[in-house]
């Protein structure tokens, strides 16, 4: 049975759990989760910090996490009364604490779930640890902000390597590279240049440079064009929420950080149950990610039948509310289950 660390970020991220539980015993996986609370549920756990020390031990030993979106006190950003403010973001601290250098986005459509194209099948790969998210900011004077772009020839031959390492065993056949060289001669050029050296080395895929505003419009009218792209920080996560709009929303998109050693399968969506009350929330957030990690683990059958289970809840209209349904959690949840279990 494998061992995987489930950290829980609280709100709606219990709900998915929970069903994410039951499809997996249904679709006949055997997991261990080890769980760990962290952002707002560590806090309302009484921990003494958000990010516990032991948690991304647990995560570097184990190896394999699966995480749902931390969630921010409230307040968070601001300062208070012990001292600096907390993060802006836990998911970036968390990231950031455990080393992880690429976010893979899986863009592709579900069957039964509506959007504006079909056939829509892209791996959007982000460098997660410079860029502007790196940035050092400072106001000059009153009403004059600075921040700095970092971009370093280490991270990004490292990122370029995976990336088309990546592409080579999903078996792609070309890559995008999306800068802004044209006006960030020297970081944009310095990225771009790394992407050109990387891909010498791989002259089996090919090798295409487009820049960031271009690939906005080409997403949005020719999508099918893409296969994988590789993008620095800030414009990852642009587009990456970009490409979850071009199939159906951020319920059908996940994510998989990559560090040294480390994988990280995150659901991108997560809210508290003031917003979102419990009971009704869509796990997809959740599955999604979880098959991702099946796939690599091996378990791709298993991994099919939930995809096509979750197909086939959809396209009966069984849909939780933020999809245009009326499900529960729990109705949702059955549906998918009752087909993932193949008559098990």
């Amino acid at each position: 049975m494998r061992k995987v660390i489930l950290i829980q970020g609280g709100g709606v991220g219990l709900d998915q759990e929970a069903a994410l539980r039951a499809i997996l015993t249904a679709a006949g996986v055997e997991i261990q989760f080890e769980v760990h609370a962290a952002g707002r549920a560590a806090l309302d756990a009484d921990a003494a910090e958000a990010i516990p020390q032991a948690t991304l031990d647990a995560v570097k030993a184990c190896g394999v996490a699966l995480k749902t979106k931390l969630l921010q006190p409230k307040g968070a950003g601001m300062p208070t009364a012990h001292g600096p403010a907390v993060p802006n973001n836990y998911n970036v601290e968390f990231r950031r604490r455990l080393g992880l250098f690429a976010s893979v986005r899986p863009v592709r459509n579900l069957a039964g779930l509506p959007s504006r194209f079909t056939g829509v099948n892209f791996h959007l790969v982000r460098e997660i640890t410079e860029d502007l998210y790196a940035a050092s900011e400072h106001e000059i004077v009153p009403g004059v902000v600075q921040s700095f772009k970092i971009v370093t020839e280490a991270a990004s031959l490292r990122f370029f390597r995976y990336t088309f390492a990546l592409a080579q065993r999903l078996g792609k056949k070309s890559i995008h590279c999306i800068h802004k060289a044209n006006i960030l001669k020297l970081a944009d050029g310095l990225y771009l240049d790394c992407f050109r050296r990387v891909a010498a080395d791989f002259p089996e895929i090919a090798a295409k440079e487009m820049i960031v505003d271009n690939t906005c419009m080409q997403l949005v009218s020719k999508p099918r064009q893409f296969e994988v792209l590789a993008a620095g920080n800030l414009y990852g996560d642009l587009l990456s929420d970009l490409g979850a709009g071009l199939v159906g929303g951020i319920s059908a998109t996940s994510a998989v950080n990559v560090g040294d050693g480390v994988k990280v399968y995150e659901a991108v969506y997560g809210a508290t149950h003031e917003a979102v009350p419990p009971g009704t929330a869509n796990p997809l957030p959740l599955i999604l990610p979880a098959v991702e990690m099946l796939k690599d683990f091996g378990e791709t059958a298993a991994a099919s039948r939930i995809v096509a289970a979750v197909e086939a809840a959809l396209t009966a209209g069984v849909r939780t509310r933020d999809l245009g349904g009326s499900a529960t959690t729990a109705e949702f949840t059955a549906a998918v289950a009752q087909t993932a279990s193949g008559g098990r």
